[in-house]
């Protein structure tokens, strides 16, 4: 118990300390290639950037993702926005009705969202160089649940399994 203890106490500090210069030592034209993968294997890879600036008199970054050859056609001119930096919480604009948050841990920005069936769970991280960006992607029903029974006297919680059913990773250089 006390090391979950100090885990919980220790966690919120390193987070704050990781946070400081988040999103201006990401800043950039990120590019390289994103893979897709399904169970099969790979199943695709088209170029991929991520343009991450400061916009003009705002507080707030770029968050411009470029999918492909097209530059316009693939283009998602999205936004990075601080809600409370201090606590890593953000949200990504996409300009379009749609505003989701996204969390700053341990160095690590990540969202996680349901849209039309599945849920999507993003991380992006610098890691040296490089930009590393993932999605990996579920369906909202699970595959499968277990427990939730009494074993030797002790209550065995259910836990639900979710299938993993793609993942789109990509390692960006400025």
């Amino acid at each position: 118990m006390k090391a979950i203890l100090f885990v919980f106490l220790f966690v919120p500090l390193t987070a704050t300390f990781a946070q400081k210069d988040f999103p201006a030592s990401w800043a950039g034209e990120w590019k390289g290639t994103l893979e897709i993968f399904n169970a099969s294997g790979k199943v695709q890879e088209l170029p991929m950037e991520l343009h991450i600036q400061p916009v003009d008199s705002s507080e707030n970054y770029t968050w411009t993702i470029i999918y492909g050859e097209d530059k316009v056609a693939g283009r998602r001119p999205y936004e990075l926005v601080p809600v409370e930096p201090a606590k890593g919480l953000y949200k990504i604009n996409e300009k379009n009705s749609i505003a989701m948050e996204g969390y700053l841990l341990g160095g690590k920005f990540f969202q996680w969202f349901e849209v039309s069936g599945s849920v999507l769970f993003t991380s992006t991280a610098l890691v040296g160089e490089e930009l590393v960006w993932e999605i990996v992607v579920s369906s909202t029903e699970p595959v499968s649940s277990t427990g939730n029974e009494t074993v030797d006297g002790e209550e065995i919680p259910e836990v639900k399994t979710f299938p993993v059913t793609a993942l789109q990773t990509a390692k960006l250089r400025r």
